[in-house]
C-alpha cells in the first residue's frame, strides 16, 4: 500500500512538471510570431 502511493505520488508530480513545462513552452513562444515576409516580436 505505502509503495503504490509512492508511485501516485511520483505519477501526479511528472504530469504536474510536463504541465507546468508545456505551459511555459507556450507562454514563451507566443510572444514570437513568424509569417511569411517578417518576424515580430512582442515584448511583454
Amino acid at each position: 500500500m505505502h509503495r503504490n502511493f509512492l508511485l501516485i505520488l511520483i505519477g501526479v508530480l511528472a504530469v504536474v512538471a510536463v504541465v507546468a513545462g508545456y505551459r511555459y513552452y507556450q507562454e514563451r513562444q507566443s510572444g514570437i510570431e513568424i509569417n511569411e515576409n517578417d518576424i515580430s516580436i512582442d515584448g511583454k
